[in-house]
């Protein structure tokens, strides 16, 4: 059940042979960017609209609940049994597990901005598309990455199932393992999704960091409180040149 004589073994990480690790985690890589990339094309806009205008957020919300419940494994059968074999039921099977955070952290990033700094954007003359994209969505940013995060890691973990149609990536060490009873191939494929994921989502946080403005993330008021504590400090008389000075003077 020890993945670690697996992982460590050279010929696992030969980029030069065919279903090595590293090719592996490229298939995975990219079978969960073009996943993400397709949900937030469809997710993203239809968050801006509803959570914008007001209007259909029992769509959102019961959206997102519905698409939380399906199993992704019983729809890539059931899309595998209606389609065929091949990549697009396993994309459209994770598509369906990333709209739902997508959409309703866009929905709830944008219901939770001041209404006040709406008023107020709306009162200086901004038009519609501008309050959305200067005011809303700068201020709902790091409600929206949160959705992005979560879709990346549940992707990450579930794009596994592509193995169970015949396709490349991670999940291949677990299929393939299971196959022939190799429970160290096994436990090495889930060692490396889930460091896989960790990884993803350290990389997202890090771009969340540089992409949310420094006054919403709280970044700008760190860096001021420092400069304001240092510029506050008492500066400390040196009584020794003090002493002196009045030495000479009663002298």
């Amino acid at each position: 059940m020890d993945g670690t004589p697996y992982l460590l073994d050279p010929a696992h990480w030969d980029w030069g042979t065919t279903g090595s690790i590293p090719h592996l985690l490229v298939s995975h890589l990219g079978y969960t960017a073009i996943s993400v990339a397709v949900g937030f094309l469809i997710a993203f806009p239809i968050g801006l609209l509803i959570g914008h205008t007001g209007k259909g957020s029992f769509l959102a919300i019961n959206a997102g609940n519905a698409g939380r419940s399906l199993p992704t494994l019983g729809l890539l059968s059931l899309l595998v049994t209606l389609m065929g074999l091949g990549f697009v039921p396993v994309l459209i099977a994770l598509v369906v597990l990333v709209i739902p955070p997508i959409l309703t952290s866009t929905y709830a990033g944008l219901r939770s901005v001041d209404r006040n700094a709406v008023d107020a954007a709306r009162g200086m003359g901004m038009t519609s598309s501008q309050v959305l994209f200067r005011v809303e969505l700068p201020m709902a940013l790091p409600v929206v990455f949160g959705g992005v995060r979560a879709a990346v890691l549940q992707v990450v973990a579930t794009a596994t199932v592509a193995a169970y149609v015949g396709l490349s990536g991670l999940g291949r060490l677990l299929v393939d393992g299971l196959a022939v009873n190799d429970y160290g191939r096994v436990v090495a494929g889930a060692v490396v999704v889930a460091a896989l994921a960790i990884v993803l989502d350290l990389l997202l946080g890090l771009v969340q960091r540089y992409v949310v403005s420094p006054g919403i993330s709280g970044r700008g008021r760190s860096r001021a409180g420092r400069r304001g504590s240092v510029a506050e400090s008492p500066v400390e008389p040196d009584t020794e040149l003090i002493g002196a000075g009045t030495s000479k003077g009663t002298s």
